[in-house]
C-alpha cells in the first residue's frame, strides 16, 4: 500500500510556493475488537485541506479515484455507519454537507444511499456517522453508535 508518498501542487498564494500534500494520519475501523478496515488521511502544509482513502478489509482492487479525492468547500470527511450489517460492508467513507440530503454510493458500489444531515451528522434509521477531522489517529469501535 501506498501510505506515505508526498504529492506537490502549485500553492494558489503565490507561484515561487509549493504546496505539499503529506501522510497526516488513519483512522483504524474496528468491530468487536476486530480491525476491519482503516481510513487513510493526508493534508495540504498550507491549506490544510484533508484527503481521504477508505481501506476495507479483503479488499485488493484498485480504487477508480486516482490521485487525491476532493470534496466540495461546503461538505467535510465522515464515516458512514450502518445500524445492521456486519464487517467490510457496515461502513463507507463519504462526504457530507452540514444540513440537508446527502447521497453516497453504498459498498456494492451501485445502490445510492440517500440519508438527511443535520450538523455534519447523518440523521436516519440504517445508518450513522462520524467525522473524519475528529478522529485522525484514533481507532473507532463501529459494533454500538458513537454518541
Amino acid at each position: 500500500m501506498i501510505t506515505s508518498i508526498i504529492f506537490r501542487m502549485q500553492s494558489s498564494t503565490s507561484s515561487n510556493n509549493r504546496d505539499k500534500i503529506v501522510y497526516f494520519g488513519v483512522i483504524n475501523i474496528n468491530e468487536n475488537g476486530r480491525n476491519i478496515g482503516a481510513v487513510d488521511i493526508w493534508r495540504s502544509l498550507i491549506t490544510k485541506i484533508i484527503f481521504c482513502e477508505e481501506k476495507r478489509l479483503g479488499i485488493l482492487d484498485i480504487t477508480d479515484k486516482i490521485g487525491m479525492p476532493q470534496i466540495n468547500d461546503n461538505q467535510v470527511w465522515a464515516v458512514a455507519v450502518n445500524r445492521y450489517r456486519k464487517g467490510k460492508d457496515k461502513w463507507r467513507l463519504i462526504s457530507i454537507i452540514k444540513d440537508g440530503e446527502n447521497q453516497f454510493v453504498d459498498t456494492d458500489e451501485e445502490t445510492r444511499i440517500t440519508v438527511q444531515s443535520v450538523d455534519f451528522k447523518i440523521i436516519d434509521k440504517e445508518w450513522w456517522s462520524f467525522l473524519v477531522a475528529e478522529n485522525v489517529n484514533k481507532s473507532i469501535e463501529i459494533t454500538n453508535e458513537m454518541k
